[in-house]
C-alpha cells in the first residue's frame, strides 16, 4: 500500500515576530545606555616631570618663566606668584595673571602679530604647585597662561609648559 502525502498533512509553524522585535528594541537600548561619549580633550605641550631623578634636563635657549601656587591646608588658593610678582588669592588672580602675561608677550613682541607667535613658541613656563592644592587651580593657572579668546579667534600665550616634580 502507498502512502501519498499531500500538503495537508505538512503543519507550518507560524513564526512570531513580535518577541523579536521586543529582542531587538532591547540590544538597541542597552547599546544606547552604554554608549560613553568621549570629547577630545584640549592639546597642551606640557612636560612633566620624569621619575628619573639622574635624567638631565633639556637644554632651553631662554630662561622658563616660574609660576608658584601656594596652598592652604585646606587646598585652597592662598597666593599665585609669577616671577617674583604676587597676585594674591583673590577670585580675578588668574585673569589678572592672564593679563599680565598679555602685556609681557606683546612687550617681548614688540606689537607684530607673527613674532607673538613666536615668542608663544619659544617661551616656557615652569609651574611649581604645593603638594595639596586643588586640582582645580591647576587647570585655571594653565588656562591663564596658554592663551585667550577674543573677538572669537583664538590667541596663544605660552605653549610649553612644565612641572617642577611635587614636594610634601
Amino acid at each position: 500500500m502507498k502512502i501519498r502525502h499531500t500538503g495537508q498533512l505538512e503543519e507550518r509553524l507560524p513564526l512570531p515576530m513580535t518577541p523579536m522585535i521586543d529582542i531587538v528594541f532591547q540590544l538597541l537600548i542597552f547599546f544606547i545606555f552604554s554608549l560613553k561619549i568621549v570629547l577630545p580633550e584640549g592639546d597642551f605641550n606640557i612636560r612633566m616631570p620624569s621619575a628619573a631623578a639622574a635624567r638631565a634636563a633639556e637644554p632651553s635657549e631662554t630662561l622658563p618663566w616660574r609660576l608658584v601656587i601656594k596652598a592652604t591646608p585646606t587646598g585652597e588658593l592662598a597666593d599665585l606668584q609669577f616671577t617674583g610678582r604676587s597676585f594674591g588669592n583673590s577670585r580675578d588672580a588668574f585673569a589678572q595673571l592672564q593679563q599680565h602675561l598679555r602685556t609681557l608677550v606683546k612687550d617681548m613682541a614688540g606689537n607684530s602679530p607673527a613674532r607673538e607667535q613666536e615668542v608663544a613658541a619659544n617661551q616656557e613656563v615652569e609651574i611649581e604647585c604645593d603638594y595639596n592644592l586643588n586640582y582645580d587651580y591647576v587647570i585655571r593657572a594653565i588656562t591663564a597662561v596658554t592663551g585667550y579668546i577674543e573677538d572669537g579667534q583664538r590667541h596663544k600665550l605660552i605653549e610649553r609648559i612644565k612641572f617642577t616634580p611635587p614636594q610634601q
